[in-house]
């Protein structure tokens, strides 16, 4: 590649090779394994997708419930992680408590150093089922509560949720947030994805590519919008209030979180309609829509004055909120979702493996010479001639 094929952030270069998923913008779907996101959201669980993540094909009823019983067998964690998240700051962020905690259980894996597709699988499994403890018990831990021991007599995505909130969900609040974790299961190749997958090209293991996964994630350019977005609602409070608001920031020139995607530029993010009808019922079921009104008065300024489409963290975070979830966690709840994802990345990255190992565009100095003492001299001909003496 010639140094005049530099393009900053990389878009749209082609990175790698994957069967695992892929956004076709064109025709406004999101392909996982062959399949539609929506459709899947729509007629599938959580755990079905994530089988069909890891697995490469859609499970069956029997296939599904061994997956079930196979991820609630290890739902046990080690109390020495949670002793050790007990001694981080009150004030911590919480992706960083989560990030903590996975590179944690990489100690306590006895089949840690092992690379091969069947030993990378049971790993992920064992992500599935604590990752979420993770997320939810690291929280009550930094915040000066006990933890709360996982209900295997609850279905995986209303157990997740039982933990979050610390009661059992309605059938309505577990089948929407289990649509919220498939619209968050996999999406190609953000940075994320790709940050995991250069890890994994080492053959570094799964919890340090997942690790680096949440790292990248913390970033607010990549994860926190739904948490800003939450913010941003409460701040409003009402429909007028929100006009405000967005109408003050667009003067001011100042980015509205939620809104805008690298790669769907012209079109709505899918995922985002999908949680805008979600947001729909359970307003309808609470009897009070005003959270979603107040999002349809930012889509409508947003759509009107910066053509910009609102993502899948926009509706997210006020369903999240309406289930209950505290805000800290909306983005770790994001992670958790997409652990299967990554997992099938980093096995398909270890089966198939090529190092990551790109070169730059330098923009240095050359030719600089050491002086005596401290000076430093830059020689005008590029160090290309000799020195006299």
């Amino acid at each position: 590649m010639r140094e005049s094929d530099y393009v900053p952030g990389l878009e749209n270069v082609i990175a790698s090779e994957t069967s695992i998923s892929y956004l076709d913008v064109e025709n406004e779907q999101i392909i996982i394994r062959g399949y539609d996101l929506m459709e899947l959201a729509r007629q599938a669980g959580y755990l079905e997708v994530a089988g069909l993540l890891l697995d490469g094909s859609l499970p069956g009823v029997d296939e599904k419930e061994a997956l079930e019983e196979r991820l609630k067998a290890e739902y046990g964690m080690n109390d020495a992680i949670y002793r050790l998240l007990a001694l981080l700051p009150k004030d911590a962020n919480m992706m960083d408590v989560l990030r903590t905690g996975i590179s944690s259980l990489s100690s306590y894996d006895p089949e840690l150093d092992d690379r091969s597709r069947e030993a990378n699988r049971r790993k992920a499994v064992r992500l599935l089922a604590k990752v979420p403890q993770l997320c939810a018990n690291g929280y009550r831990i930094v915040t000066g509560h006990e933890p709360l021991a996982p209900r295997a007599d609850l279905p995986y995505s209303a157990g997740f949720l039982y933990l979050l909130t610390g009661r059992e969900p309605s059938e309505l609040e577990a089948r929407l947030f289990d649509q919220s974790l498939i619209a968050y299961s996999e999406h190609e190749m953000p940075n994320s994805t790709f940050a995991a997958r250069v890890i994994a090209s080492t053959h570094s293991d799964v919890y340090g590519a997942l690790s680096g996964g949440v790292a990248s994630l913390k970033g607010t350019l990549h994860g926190g919008a739904n948490e800003a977005v939450m913010d941003m609602l409460l701040e409003a409070e009402t429909e007028a209030g929100m006009e405000t608001l967005v109408r003050s920031k667009l003067a001011a020139k100042e980015r509205i979180m939620g809104f805008g995607h690298r790669v769907y530029m012209k079109k709505p993010d899918p995922r985002a309609l999908l949680m805008k009808e979600a947001l729909a019922e359970l307003s309808a079921e609470r009897g009070d829509d005003r959270l979603l009104r107040m999002c349809v008065v930012g889509e409508t300024i947003v759509a009107s004055e910066k053509k910009l489409f609102p993502n899948l963290d926009y509706y997210a975070a006020p369903v999240y909120h309406l289930l209950g979830i505290p805000t800290p966690l909306f983005t770790p709840v994001f992670f958790a979702a997409r652990t299967a994802g990554l997992c099938a990345h980093v096995m398909e990255q270890h089966e198939n493996n090529r190092l990551f190992r790109p070169r730059v565009r330098y923009t240095g100095p050359r030719g600089l010479r050491v002086g005596r003492g401290a000076e430093r001299e830059a020689d005008p001909n590029g160090g290309n001639e000799q020195e006299n003496g």
